[in-house]
């Protein structure tokens, strides 16, 4: 089949991999002039460890291992430790993998056939779906035709609004908001990574490798803003965190302030009865983002992928069977996912003075414990 990916982050060039793996002729576009590749580090979990490896790049995986949720710990206003991240509450495994998003873009892309093109600053315009072949304008004018169009292009998907309608029918918000920013100053910086908690409210540093990243996290029902806007962004940031003057959150916030490149969303989660309509089919967070909190979209992603590739090669000239077997075999890995999410807000930005003592004091206890049972 002649297929499209839409989207080159995670999903999209993974699905672009098996795709070309199983015989398919692919091309991938992405909306950026090059790999989205900015945030702070990601989690291979549980299936999609089995899933990398069957794609020849487990040990590429492990060889690019990071440590950053492991040294985060959550501190006091003068920077004092209170308590460490429970890591054992948030990974399946001893085995689960946290890469630096970067090297799990570059394994992929290095991944992909040399005759699978990955053509940058470029999106789909307009689709038209005939019941035979999908014919796509594209933003450059181009046009051409496929006999299948995949949307991987996030959560705020145009192949889903183009094919589904809206982006508000499908979208949940859950509450939050997340920011991370490029923090030069604190790269270098041996120790632990530091995050500082008052109700509502987290902001801290992550570093790996050899970069720093200021994240910031809150509370806040739905915010209607234009999500193009780098501006209006960073003035939600300044308005939520600019009154607090403690440890290094003035730090954190010029930073903010110079970063061209800011990522800035709503933590929200992506809800579909179908991810498959005539000749189009989404994987990855157009599917069913499980948010950030959740710590499972990259393994989503891949698993995605790998199970439609999976589905297209048992039915190859039944397009029915093909997104029955895919969902069937994806949708349990998808709602797990997405509950992981809801006590993640929680465990990180409680809501409440109260509920930040007792997170604490529960953190204390575990650490407690797990120290006396050494």
């Amino acid at each position: 089949m002649k297929i499209l990916v839409s989207g080159a982050g995670m999903a999209g060039l993974a699905t672009g991999m098996d795709l070309t793996a199983t015989g398919h002729d692919v091309t991938v576009i992405e909306r950026a002039q090059h790999l989205r590749t900015n945030g702070s580090p990601i989690d291979i979990r549980g299936e999609a460890l089995d899933v990398a490896e069957n794609m020849g790049i487990l040990r590429q995986l492990q060889d690019s291992r990071v440590s950053t949720t492991d040294l985060s710990v959550f501190i006091d206003g003068a920077g004092n430790v209170i308590a460490a991240l429970p890591v054992q509450e948030i990974n399946d495994t001893a085995d689960d993998i946290e890469i630096a998003r970067e090297d799990l873009a570059r394994i992929l892309h290095a991944g992909l056939d040399e005759h699978t093109p990955v053509v940058f600053g470029e999106s789909i315009r307009s689709l038209h779906d005939d019941g035979t072949g999908v014919d796509v304008v594209f933003a450059s004018g181009k046009t051409d035709r496929f006999d299948l169009v995949v949307g991987a292009d996030g959560m705020h998907s145009i192949t889903r609004r183009l094919t589904f309608g809206p982006e508000g029918d499908y979208l949940e918000h859950l509450g939050f908001y997340v920011a991370l920013t490029d923090l030069p100053s604190a790269r270098g910086e041996a120790g632990s990574n530091p995050f500082l908690n008052w109700p509502g409210h987290m902001i801290g540093i992550a570093r790996y490798k050899n970069e720093a990243l200021g994240v910031l996290n809150f509370r806040h029902d739905w915010i209607d803003y234009d999500y193009h806007d780098l501006d209006v962004q960073k003035q939600i940031l300044f308005d939520t965190f600019g009154d607090h003057h403690e440890w290094r959150v003035p730090e954190i916030l010029d930073a903010v302030a110079r970063d061209p490149e800011l990522y800035f969303d709503s933590v929200s989660q992506i809800h579909m009865d179908d991810w498959a309509k005539g000749r189009v089919v989404l994987v990855g967070d157009a599917a069913h983002c499980a948010s950030n909190l959740s710590g499972r979209g990259a393994s989503l992603a891949i698993l995605g992928a790998w199970r439609l590739a999976q589905a297209l090669r048992d039915h190859p000239d039944d397009l029915d069977s093909v997104y029955e077997q895919y969902e069937v075999l994806h949708r349990p890995s998808v709602d797990k996912a997405q509950a992981f999410a809801r006590p993640g807000g929680d465990l990180v930005m409680p809501a409440t003075h109260e509920a930040l003592e007792l997170r604490n004091a529960r953190l204390r206890d575990m650490a407690t414990d797990i120290g006396g049972a050494e």
